[in-house]
């Protein structure tokens, strides 16, 4: 299933987790097991492969049942069931709000049965598991939930099967990763070939690298690809994104008490998890990526893995107990962290240098020089942005001569980036200066109003 993520990364295969209900108290389980299907209800509705929005479910809903409320539920259940579910997503069924009784995966797209009584919204399911589990938490009653962002409970329902994900989808071919090189990173990311390629070896060898530089120097955009070009492939499920912020634990990390129905439960942080994923499968590389490394207290969200992410500390032969549980960890051989710093945030403090000395440092620059962003600048064509482009360049130079900024708070080429002849417009550009540009100047010279009219102006003049 190949989808466009919030980073832009299309091509990319992503499995998505559903919990669904066959029928009021699983009335339809057995029909659609021996079927091989899954089905909704809502005949009135006729074919849903009709609607082109949810608002035009929502109006055909009120229209045939005026007296069921709101119904936002079962009008969510039809737009994802017939628009957003996916050959290769996986299936949970459940009974009530505590048992799961089976699991699938969708083998064909959304298709209408005028014939099919109560549950004419059919998908073809490979169910590959059926049985009674009680769970202790109970679960939403919706007919249809999305369940893949909690992987706690996908884990867990996925223990109970005998059945291992890995060969259940053995039996369904899923598609091909989409092949990713360092010739598609090096046409994507303004960064000349050689510098990527000193930035993969120390990657390799110190397996932790931070990238850091100034606002819109594509540091995001770039960590995602470089992981990407590393494996050779688009592949989603083996990059894990996090951001660090003021409040981020040891307990978000790597594990913790948290509160449930019944007092406290131990529970799993995203890198203690993404770390037992990557031991499971020690052939392929691992990329954690970290935004915003630098605003979480380090040495608390660490603890002990202070020495465990060094390059010579991983494997089993370094385990250490954690702090909770008492369990024995290391970190594997396969993870590489990639955290991301913004250099021009004066808020916020060093980083504790014994994290420091364990990543190496990639700096990431403006690239306005580029060859790819210069093919990118002649291929818009647009005068006034060439214009705007030469002024900031001249805005860099002088950020960099002042002694109270330097390199690091020069404005990047990233907010220039995405843009094509359609979308290039005078108006686009003066948004760019007077909601991004200008408001940053007015961070850097606070107590300099004489810099910021100055460069203002400046900026507002290359668009006439």
């Amino acid at each position: 299933m190949m989808e466009t993520t919030a980073l832009g990364d299309d091509g990319v295969q992503i499995v998505r987790y559903w919990l669904y209900a066959p029928g009021e108290d699983a009335s339809m389980w057995e029909e659609f097991y021996e079927r091989g299907v899954m089905g909704l209800g809502s005949a009135a509705l006729g074919d849903l492969s009709v609607y082109t929005s949810k608002q035009e479910v929502r109006e055909r809903m009120l229209e045939v049942y005026p007296d069921y409320g709101r119904q936002t539920n079962d009008i969510l259940a039809a737009w994802q069931f017939t628009k957003e579910m996916k050959p290769g997503d996986i299936i949970f069924a459940k009974r009530g709000t505590k048992e799961i009784i089976g699991r699938g995966i969708v083998t064909g797209e959304y298709f209408y049965d005028s014939d099919g009584d109560r549950f004419p919204h059919l998908r073809h399911v490979r169910w590959t598991g059926k049985g009674c589990w009680s769970l202790d938490k109970p679960f939403a009653r919706k007919t249809l939930t999305e369940v893949s962002d909690y992987t706690d409970f996908v884990g867990g329902v996925e223990a109970l099967f005998e059945e291992s994900t890995e060969a259940a989808e053995s039996v369904v071919p899923s598609e091909p990763l989409t092949e990713y090189s360092a010739r598609h990173f090096l046409d994507e990311v303004f960064m000349d070939e050689g510098r990527y390629g000193a930035t993969v070896g120390v990657l390799r060898a110190k397996k932790n690298i931070i990238l850091q530089g100034a606002p819109g120097v594509g540091k995001t955009f770039a960590a995602k690809r470089l992981a990407y070009s590393m494996m050779g492939v688009k592949d989603a499920s083996r990059v894990m994104l996090v951001q660090f912020h003021q409040s981020y634990s040891y307990e978000d990390f790597i594990e913790g008490y948290r509160p449930s129905g019944e007092g406290f439960e131990l529970v799993k942080g995203a890198f203690y998890s993404f770390c037992k994923k990557a031991a499971d499968d020690e052939e392929n590389d691992y990329f954690f990526i970290i935004d915003e490394i630098n605003r979480g207290n380090l040495s608390k969200i660490f603890g002990e893995l202070f020495m465990l992410i060094e390059s010579d500390k991983r494997g089993p032969k370094n385990k250490l107990q954690l702090l909770y549980s008492r369990e024995l960890f290391y970190v594997p051989r396969n993870v590489y962290i990639i955290g991301m710093m913004n250099t021009a945030d004066r808020s916020l403090a060093m980083l504790d240098y014994a994290l420091r000395r364990r990543f190496a440092f990639v700096e990431l620059r403006p690239a306005f020089d580029s060859d790819g962003f210069c093919a990118y600048r002649a291929g818009l064509r647009h005068t006034l942005f060439e214009a705007l482009v030469r002024e900031v360049e001249s805005l860099n130079r002088a950020i960099i001569k002042d002694e109270s900024l330097g390199e690091g708070f020069c404005i990047g080429h990233s907010y220039f980036c995405n843009m094509d002849a359609d979308t290039c417009t005078d108006a686009a550009l003066a948004s760019i200066v007077e909601y991004e540009l200008i408001p940053m100047l007015k961070e850097y010279w606070f107590d300099e109003p004489g810099k910021i009219r100055e460069w203002s102006d400046r900026l507002r003049r290359s668009l006439r």
